[in-house]
Parts: C-alpha cells; sequence; structure tokens
C-alpha cells in the first residue's frame, strides 16, 4: 500500500471514531491540545527559526516571511483559540429540521462529520493548528499538506497536536502531516477519492487551478482576494482615511487585504490628498490611473506612486501597494468591482443608504460590508472560533468556513412498520 493510502486509511478509520464522540470528549482533547502548544513552545520556535531562516537565504518577500513566523505571543494565541474553540456550540448531532409526513414517517435531518478533509496550504502555519483543532470538533479527519517553507514548523505543531490527542486517548490518525516534500503527493493526494471527502486549497492561482483540474474529490475553493473599497460621494471622509489605512496596512500580506481603492469623482480631490498622506506614513506605494494618478503626483503627502499597469486592477498585493482608481458614479464602481473582484470581500464607504442597499445587492461577494474595512473577514473575527478557509465559491460554503461549514446532514427515517404502497 502506498505511503498515501495507509494515511487515508488511518484517517478513515479514525474518522470514524471521531463521529461517534461526544462534545466532552472532543473539548477534553482540544485543552489537552493547547496544553501541549503551550508546553511545546520552545522546540516549535526552535523549528520555526529554521524555517524562517532558509526563507531568508531563498529571497522570500517579507510581507512572505511575516506570514511564517511563530513568536511566543503567535503561538499563545493559538492555544487561546483552540481553547477557544471548546466554548462554540457543537454542531454535530444537531436536528437542522423535523417534520412528519401525513403517513406518519417522521424525518429528521441531523448534522454530521464530512468524515477526511485533506488540507493543502502554503506558508501560515497557523493553518495547521486552525484546520486541526476546527475538523475535531466537528468529528472529521485531517490529513494535512503545508508548504516546504514551514515544513519543520508544521512537523512541530502536529506534534503537539498529536500529543494532546493522546493524551485525551484518541486516535493520532486523526490529524496527520504529509511530511515528504514532493510535490507529486499533492496530486496523488488530490486523487485519494477512495479515503479523502473534500479537499480544501489554501494559496495562490497555481494551486487553485491545479485542485480544479485534477481532483477526484469535491474542493472548496478561495482565499484568493482582490478586495475593494468604493469611497461614495456622500462618505464621511475623515473616517474613510481610518477605514482604508486599516483595510490596506494593519496586516497587508493576508487574502482580506484592500487591493483596490475606488474613488467617487466628486471626493477625489480632497480624499486622495489626505490618504496618501496617511498611507505615506506606512510607506505604501500607490498604483494609480488616469485621473487619479494626476491628483496624487501633485499631492502624494510623501506617498510613492506609480502609473497602474494594465494588470495592476486583477492583481492581489499581498504588500504594501494599492491601486487607486476614480469613478464617475456608483454605477462604475459596481461594473469595475464586478469586472476584477475574485468576490472574496469588498466594502462601500457611504452615508447613503440607497447606494449602501444598491451595493449590497449588487455586489455578489461572499463578504459585503457597508462603512467597514475588509479585514473583519476572518473566522475569528466572526465568532467562528477560526476558519479552515474562506470560500468565494458558490456551493456548500461561502465565506470564512468555520464549524457548520464543515459538516454536511443525513436524512433519519422512523416509521412504525411503515411501506411504501
Amino acid at each position: 500500500m502506498s505511503y498515501l493510502a495507509e494515511m487515508g486509511q488511518a484517517a478513515r478509520s479514525a474518522s470514524r471514531r471521531l463521529a461517534t464522540l461526544t462534545t466532552k470528549q472532543k473539548n477534553t482533547a482540544l485543552l489537552a491540545i493547547a496544553d501541549a502548544l503551550e508546553a511545546q513552545a520552545g522546540a516549535i520556535l526552535t523549528q520555526n527559526a529554521l524555517d524562517i531562516a532558509g526563507a531568508r537565504d531563498r529571497g522570500l518577500s517579507d510581507a512572505l516571511i511575516d506570514r511564517l513566523l511563530l513568536t511566543e505571543k503567535r503561538i499563545a494565541s493559538l492555544a487561546t483559540d483552540t481553547r477557544g474553540i471548546v466554548d462554540l456550540p457543537d454542531p454535530i448531532g444537531v436536528e437542522i429540521e423535523s417534520r412528519v409526513l401525513p403517513n406518519g414517517l417522521r424525518l429528521i435531518k441531523r448534522r454530521i462529520p464530512i468524515g477526511v478533509i485533506g488540507v493543502i496550504y502554503e506558508a501560515r502555519p497557523n493553518v495547521t493548528v486552525d484546520v486541526a483543532t476546527l475538523c475535531l470538533k466537528t468529528g472529521n479527519a485531517a490529513i494535512l499538506r503545508g508548504g516546504s517553507e514551514t515544513l519543520r514548523s508544521n512537523l512541530a505543531l502536529v506534534a503537539a497536536i498529536q500529543a494532546g490527542l493522546a493524551q485525551a486517548r484518541l486516535p493520532t490518525a486523526a490529524v496527520q502531516y504529509i511530511a515528504d516534500p514532493d510535490r507529486a503527493l499533492v496530486t496523488q493526494l488530490l486523487r485519494l477519492d477512495s479515503y479523502v471527502d473534500m479537499i480544501v486549497p489554501r494559496g495562490g492561482a497555481a494551486l487553485h487551478q491545479l485542485c480544479r483540474e485534477q481532483a477526484a474529490i469535491p474542493v472548496i475553493t478561495g482565499g484568493i482576494g482582490i478586495c475593494h473599497v468604493f469611497v461614495d460621494e456622500s462618505a464621511d471622509l475623515a473616517r474613510a482615511v481610518d477605514v482604508v489605512e486599516n483595510a490596506k496596512v494593519q496586516r497587508p500580506s493576508v487574502c482580506n487585504a484592500l487591493d483596490t481603492l475606488l474613488v467617487h469623482r466628486r471626493v477625489a480631490g480632497q480624499f486622495l490628498p489626505d490618504v496618501a498622506s496617511r498611507l505615506a506614513r506606512s510607506k505604501v506605494e500607490l498604483r494609480a490611473a488616469g485621473e487619479a494618478l494626476d491628483i496624487l503626483r501633485g499631492n502624494s503627502g510623501g506617498a510613492l506612486v506609480t502609473a497602474a499597469g494594465p494588470d495592476d486592477f486583477d492583481t492581489e498585493w499581498l504588500a504594501l501597494i494599492l491601486g487607486v482608481k476614480i469613478v464617475d458614479s456608483l454605477d462604475e464602481a459596481i461594473a469595475h468591482i464586478q469586472a476584477h473582484s475574485t468576490e472574496h470581500s469588498d466594502s462601500i464607504l457611504t452615508n447613503d443608504w440607497r447606494h449602501a442597499r444598491r451595493f449590497v445587492d449588487e455586489i455578489n461577494s461572499a463578504v459585503v460590508y457597508v462603512n467597514a474595512s475588509t479585514r473583519f473577514t476572518d473566522g475569528g473575527q466572526f465568532g467562528l472560533g477560526a476558519e479552515v478557509a474562506v470560500s468565494t465559491q458558490k456551493l456548500h460554503a461561502r465565506g470564512p468556513m468555520g464549524l457548520e461549514e464543515l459538516t454536511t446532514y443525513k436524512w433519519i427515517g422512523i416509521g412504525d412498520g411503515h411501506i411504501r404502497e
């Protein structure tokens, strides 16, 4: 039996055990995992330091290195988040609906685990803990494959997770990690349909395309965000500067960070110099088009301003770069977003609630905001504890995927000797 097939068989067996656990048993395991993360923090940080050194040697960007980095504070946060999942309602076993048919047959729709979930991801080692703990709470087994740049960190995190599982007397195969960096194993995982029930890729466009083309298993795609903020003519411009700054610089290397700023022509002359001056503090480069470029070249407030290229409004920056464009109307803003958005997170800043309603109705992104930063698209911020991914597709799940999104359901029919006529 192949390496991956053995993992798949072990995961399937573990998933059957997990599906029968009580909420108390799962919560006990989560608390044990949190304790293990804290107890093994030194070993985890040692391995992460080796990954960071390797990333610097490979010339990875500062933004990407920040995504790789673990600190004592970040590990403590992972342990705290794990304990937080204990407090969340367990969706497994919940009756979604119940009805009695005219013939007396009772039908129940009940939430159950999906089974075995394969997650392929890059860069961020916190995903290892997020996925493992959400899967455990929902009775799913997980097979994880992270990027080569975080191999040591992920193996150390999985060792802590498996120690917690063992402490709770649960199968360690509930969370497994593909340690072999051979990329051929990714394609093999995508075809492991005998054991794996769902694939979740978290990475760039190339990874998502590979999964869509090669998978023999249902794939949940998302996590690629070309996110927009539209500053309407009625917006509170002082607050709009704060929102744009937060959306762009609070953590620029993540998928819900702002990529394109659209500004109504009637307020552009006042707003663009103000927001440029604010963003200059964080050394944000502005890629401006048309009239926006003309305004900013003379009023940049110290920000670097360059002409937008042909692909700049179709780019997820993951860095301190922001596309800027002036639009004549709400119609033009909506049209631009519909043409360039990846349907992740988009926001309107306005005091005209007719415009707000139109924006919400016509922008079909996974998350649409009114007068708020796009940075809230996150499982923790949404009160979901954490997330496996942010889905931008339309089937099964959209937006941050928390506990309920890791479940499916089955129908249960209860009769009294019922037969179909």
